[in-house]
């Protein structure tokens, strides 16, 4: 890893190092927090965590090839070459913003309310067309994640898009400080994480710390069809590039054809020229991503022909709007996350669907005070929208049952909406096979606490 040597390491973190002298000057060859993903050269990072505390594992890496370890407790027989630290965690995102300060590579920062990972991997595609490009994979957004992430840039990567999330002030603020975007990217402002961030003014206030540590001459890319990022005229001196589907945004699609669960066409209209392309992944929210991409590859220098062919190469990730073709129904999983923002979209994308429809929704986490009429609002908007059946799971999800029903009977559909208390009484009637349905669509859409995942396993098992 480029510039990364054990004495740079002691002093980004500031801790104490006890060992040979000559191992100072050696590079890692990998960082790992899990004592199992430790190869040869690695520099192992000792955390506690709820299962485990990796302090336990250190004289294991090291017999394993490990180059040194880092840890908070005081260094034990047969912990040489080891490094002493106040906070492991911390020292993590120390070291990772010393090493992104030393690498030539342009980062991407993408961040937003809703859809920042299928955004990322829009721009990811279109960027791999041109650039050796890592991406932040799974869930690795956060203040573990992101610096993990960036420990995985090598010096052959051109491009890094980095996906970065936050629940609290100060946040983000943190993670720019690793990340040291080149590119800052926004997908929109919504009603998330709401128990800290008290409204979409305070998200806004939040989500734009990525500015922070931005580096001068960079850039930022906007969705201009957001209310409360249109607002944003200038950072740093320099105008942001808007995109959208309003004709007053730097780049917009028109003429948007749905093809229903396979994706879309639109045209594309940008400062460069105009270009037809084929969106492979289902939504009108799709759209909204295509475009990041597309201003995010015109800023890097990228033709539109390169652009048009990464975005049609875009696949579905897991757990986010992944559609999957069982032999009596098809599953939208899209159980990755909820907010009532994406919930709206997920029922959208359900309603594009042929024949019936089949909506099983669970508990939506961190809204704060307005978290029951949040959870009404989503049931009461599944039931408007013609949805033939609505599962409701989960203690929250009440809420969404009830103001379901209530829309629901109005239609004469009140049948058609169920609850269960939690993810096990809908498995137990499901495996007895008292809620089977068959020639449906069905969307399984929660908040990732609620782990329906589970669910997903068992309907296409």
């Amino acid at each position: 890893m480029k510039g990364l040597t054990i004495g740079a390491v002691v002093k980004a973190c500031g801790g104490v190092y006890y060992g040979e002298d000559a191992v100072l000057r050696k590079e890692a060859q990998g960082v790992a927090l899990d004592s199992r993903k430790v190869e040869p050269g690695y520099l192992f990072l000792a955390t506690r965590g709820e299962r485990a505390d990796g302090h336990s594992f250190i004289r294991q890496t090291l017999e394993k090839g490990a180059l040194c370890a880092l840890g908070e407790e005081e260094p034990q027989e047969g912990w040489r070459p080891y490094i002493r630290v106040r906070d492991s965690f911390r020292a993590l995102r120390e070291i990772a913003a010393y090493y992104r300060s030393v690498l030539d590579v342009t980062v991407i920062g993408v961040t937003g309310s809703v859809g920042k990972t299928s955004t990322k991997e829009f721009i990811a595609f279109v960027l791999a067309q041109q650039f050796d490009t890592l991406k932040t994979e799974g869930n690795y957004n956060n203040e573990v994640g992101l610096p993990l992430t960036v420990l995985k840039i090598r010096e052959r990567h051109e491009k890094a898009v980095l996906e970065m999330g936050i629940s609290d002030f100060g946040e983000m603020s943190r993670l720019s400080r690793i990340a040291a975007p080149d590119l800052c990217v926004i997908t929109n402002i919504g009603q998330c994480h709401l128990e800290n961030l008290k409204s979409r003014e305070g998200v806004l206030r939040a989500k734009t710390e990525i500015f922070d540590f931005m580096k001068e001459n960079g850039g930022v890319c906007l969705n201009g069809d957001d209310d409360m990022l249109a607002t944003i005229d200038q950072v740093k001196g320099k105008k942001p590039v808007t995109f959208g589907l309003s004709k007053q945004n730097t780049i917009y699609a028109d003429q948007i054809v749905s093809k229903g669960l396979f994706g879309s066409g639109a045209q594309i209209h940008t400062p460069e020229g105009t270009f037809e392309v084929q969106i492979p992944l289902p939504g009108g929210h799709m759209i909204y991503n295509a475009l990041a991409a597309t201003a995010v590859g015109l800023l890097s220098g990228m033709s539109l022909e390169q652009i048009a062919a990464g975005i049609a190469a875009v696949e579905a990730v897991g757990g986010r709007s992944h559609i999957v073709r069982c032999e009596e129904y098809v599953v939208i999983d899209d159980c990755y996350n909820a907010n009532p923002v994406s919930v709206k979209a997920a029922v959208d994308l359900l309603g594009t669907a042929c024949g019936h429809k089949t909506a099983i929704l669970g508990d939506m986490f961190e809204l704060g005070e307005r978290e029951e009429e949040l959870h009404a609002e989503t049931g009461a908007y599944a039931a408007g929208q013609g949805i033939d059946r609505i599962i409701c799971i989960g203690g929250l999800s009440e809420h969404t049952y009830r103001a379901a029903k209530e829309a629901a009977a109005r239609n004469g559909k009140a049948d058609g909406v169920v609850y269960y208390p939690d993810k096990e009484a809908f498995l137990a009637d499901w495996r007895a096979g008292r809620n089977r349905l068959r020639d449906t669509t069905i969307l399984v859409k929660a908040s990732h606490g609620m782990a329906f995942e589970e669910i997903v396993k068992e309907l296409v098992r």
